[in-house]
């Protein structure tokens, strides 16, 4: 007789309360809008890229597996997922952010930076462009302690 296991299950977060940031509340500090002028910000030109950073095994508490990264490289080819990349002055990837875009909503999925203030420049990046396309929520999934001083 042969037993197949199981496949192992993916997890699927939905935490109480989501972690919701007001488009028109993102502190943006004067150090933070200086230190966005070290970095260029791009959209959609290297997905994949983005989403293996923010997979890379040596963050703490990692949860993208391969089997995330190609659905999400799928959903991006569908032209569903997107992300916010940002380089540095020598067009090295420094930080960016991916997540999933319904209409008026994006689900941010996870973030990672190399250098500092990266991911935040990302994160102030696709507030101005949601706001400039008329989107109104952005739902980051976890209401983080660094989240909640930024949108206040």
């Amino acid at each position: 007789m042969i037993v197949e296991t199981p496949e192992p299950l993916l997890g699927w977060w939905s935490p109480e309360p989501r972690g919701i940031v007001p488009l028109d509340k993102l502190r943006v500090t004067r150090s933070l809008r200086q230190s966005a002028k070290r970095y260029e910000v791009r959209v959609d030109t290297c997905f994949e890229e983005v989403i293996r950073e923010c997979a890379n095994p040596s963050r703490e508490s990692g949860w993208i597996t391969p089997d995330f990264i190609r659905a999400y490289t799928t959903l991006h080819r569908l032209g569903w997922a997107h992300s916010v990349e940002v380089f540095d002055r020598e067009g090295r990837l420094a930080g960016g952010l991916y997540g999933v875009r319904v209409n008026g909503l994006f689900a941010g999925e996870s973030m990672f930076y190399t250098q500092r203030d990266a991911s935040k420049v990302a994160l102030m990046a696709l507030t101005g462009l949601m706001r400039e396309s008329g989107m109104t929520l952005l739902d980051v999934q976890w209401r983080t302690e660094h989240l909640a001083r930024s949108a206040q």
